[in-house]
């Protein structure tokens, strides 16, 4: 299921289907994950725990067991994507208090007191990246939360200095990509990583 750096193949585009993650495709989540747990152990828990926390779930897969915990207790944690029922793709999303680090961080502060959901980082399988997967899944997100009365939807996305960006650093989300998805820039406080927004009441 390969696709290689080619012009974004809207086909391939429309055959793309998403769910929450939930008990049920659990299994699938882990598949996409794979050995390193996405980078590092990381299992998509960098995000929601101190940093000495993390450090150390990264051990005897306990970020792994701290994600399913969330699962099993039906928390929101995400958005996966598929293509020909294989995982492809994830989008952390839930509400912006369920992530330690941005309501400790100096630079993307709360700039109202609305409720938030915010979207961290993506995880998008290698071979699947530049093909036009993460506007998708943004697109996805929107439509969970207008279906689930989410009414403003926050990111931090970097603007890439650089062509070619390495792909560690997309994990956060290309700012072009929420432009493309009708995100809007609501703080420029971090001048590479401006705060975005999605209203779904427009």
């Amino acid at each position: 299921m390969t696709k290689t750096n080619q012009p974004i193949d809207q086909d391939f585009l429309d055959q793309l289907t998403f769910e929450p993650l939930s008990k049920d495709n659990w299994g699938k989540f882990v598949q996409l994950f794979g050995n390193k747990g996405a980078c590092g152990n990381c299992w998509c828990m960098s995000f929601r725990l101190k940093k000495s926390d993390f450090d150390e779930g990264k051990i005897n897969d306990g970020n792994k067991t701290a994600m399913k915990e969330l699962i099993w207790s039906d928390k929101p944690t995400g958005i996966l994507g598929f293509y020909e029922g294989q995982p492809i793709a994830w989008c952390a999303f839930a509400p912006r208090e369920d992530f330690l680090k941005l309501e400790n961080s100096r630079v993307h502060k709360r700039i109202d007191n609305k409720a938030v959901w915010s979207i961290p980082c993506f995880f998008i399988d290698k071979n699947f990246r530049r093909q036009g997967v993460s506007v998708e899944l943004l697109k996805a997100v929107i439509k969970y939360a207008q279906h689930e009365k989410i009414e403003i939807i926050e990111a931090y996305p970097t603007t890439p200095t650089q062509e070619k960006l390495p792909d560690a650093f997309a994990w956060i989300g290309l700012y072009k990509s929420f432009d493309r998805a009708g995100f809007t820039i609501v703080d420029r406080t971090s001048k590479n990583r401006p705060m975005v927004r999605y209203y779904t009441e427009q």
